[in-house]
């Protein structure tokens, strides 16, 4: 039998189902604003219901009326807080935090947008996180984000058409281009969106107007671009999953889904929780990223509500337990050799254990046996992420989790090729084998 003539390899129904939900959510969440709002509606749809901030919390709301358990979640800016108290819980019942964040690296708009020069109409961009530069070149942009208004609201918006490109330059005009491309980040990164002179205004006047409020309402704005490609199953067999900001939207739609299915599960031991936290990509020191307080913030006004003190919060989290999600890199097979040799996660090989001795990855032994133990109570495979010692290690929320919390923390994700590229890579099957590690996890 030749290899053209071969069946399709057989696919999970269940892993084909999520991968299509995934895909959705992906679609609809071009900012961290919209993400957040995806997965709060996820959960809405399991009984969850929004807190706000600013209003006390007490008991009453821990429970339903038939006396099991309620599901509450906290929304701010671009990160959510979601939580389910299973009935009977008490002051001091611990926590198993999924952690993970909605940022992605990305070209975003500058305070005076509006530029241009040689009868082009441009737009000024700032570079979030990084980026892989050259996957924005050539590439149909559309563009995303909130806008704040006057009376203090916010609405989002979401221009998912070609709108904006950033044009290369032809290799007529650079012969050397594929001996090595050097981008300027200040002049080759300004997307062209027109032609005549810019105006002072223009941008927010079209933004406005597509989220149909008037334009002098809008006072300030938080915008970035996004591609328009839609995400894609790839290769013969469909086997692969193409799509922008996996990285790590792959890991807030699997905890979503995660904790809204551990809602309906009986006798929860401890407090199911997601964290999808904003900012990951430059640092997390932000009053939505996981060096804020807003974690911490939530898990005591929890802990309060059901009667505890100061003494059931520390004994809470003395006994609680988080997986800092976020995806890992599958050997590269263009590039096997940057890998370390005896540590090469596979697509559709399961969730990775990620491992650094110097706490880039806040992963030791006994967090290892954590994730064993969830991955052998779902029934799912895993695998083993360490960097080659020649090779810089990347860092995740883990350690600044485990240090800010003193919550001990395991690093965990999803084997993907193509990071921080404005569209990445991964197996169909592993956001669904990610998302059954953690429901053994927030059940176990």
């Amino acid at each position: 039998m030749t290899p053209s003539s071969q069946s399709p390899a057989p696919q999970d129904p269940a892993a084909r189902a999520h991968a299509d939900s995934l895909i959705g959510f992906l679609a609809d969440s071009p900012t961290p604003y919209h993400a957040v709002r995806g997965a709060a509606e996820l959960l809405e749809k399991a009984g969850f219901r929004q807190l706000d901030e600013r209003e006390a919390w007490d008991a009453a709301g821990d429970h339903s009326a038939s006396g099991g358990g309620r599901g509450h979640y906290v929304l701010r800016g671009g990160a959510l807080i979601a939580w389910y108290v299973p009935a009977g819980a008490g002051p001091a019942t611990p926590y198993r935090i999924v952690g993970a964040h909605t940022d992605s690296p990305n070209l975003r708009v500058k305070p005076l947008p509006d530029t241009g020069s040689n009868g082009w109409r441009q737009i000024a961009m700032e570079i979030y996180g990084g980026t892989l530069l050259n996957t924005w070149l050539d590439r149909d942009l559309g563009l995303a984000g909130r806008l704040s208004l006057r009376d203090g609201s916010t609405r989002l918006v979401h221009v998912d058409r070609p709108l904006l490109r950033v044009p290369q330059l032809a290799i007529h005009l650079d012969r050397r281009v594929n001996d090595g491309l050097k981008l300027d980040r200040q002049r080759h990164m300004t997307p062209v969106w027109g032609l005549g002179t810019p105006r002072e205004g223009d941008l927010i006047r079209f933004v406005a107007g597509e989220a149909g409020v008037p334009a002098e309402e809008v006072t300030g704005w938080d915008l970035m671009a996004h591609s328009v490609e839609p995400p894609a199953y790839l290769g013969r067999d469909e086997e692969l999953l193409a799509g922008p900001r996996m990285d790590n939207l792959l890991s807030v739609h699997a905890g979503a889904v995660a904790l809204a299915e551990a809602a309906g599960h009986d006798g929860l031991r401890a407090i199911p929780v997601l964290a999808a936290f904003d900012h990951e990509e430059n640092g997390s020191q932000s009053d939505t990223g996981a060096d804020g307080p807003l974690l911490g913030s939530v898990l005591e006004r929890s802990v309060f509500a059901r009667g505890g003190g100061y003494e059931d919060r520390a004994r809470a989290y003395a006994g609680s337990v988080c997986l800092s999600s976020d995806t890992g890199h599958a050997v590269h097979p263009n590039y096997a050799e940057r890998h370390d040799p005896t540590h090469q996660p596979k697509p559709n090989g399961g969730p990775i254990l990620k491992v650094n001795v110097n706490q880039r990855y806040a992963t030791d032994g006994s967090g290892r046996a954590v994730f064993a133990a969830a991955c052998e109570r779902a029934g799912v495979p895993w695998q083993t992420f360490v960097s080659n010692n020649e090779m810089p290690c990347g860092t995740t929320i883990g350690p600044i989790t485990a240090a800010r919390h003193g919550i001990s923390t395991v690093d965990v994700g999803a084997a993907i090729l193509s990071m921080h590229s404005a569209r990445e890579l991964c197996g169909v099957d592993d956001p669904h084998l990610l998302t059954r590690c953690m429901s053994g996890f927030f059940t176990g």
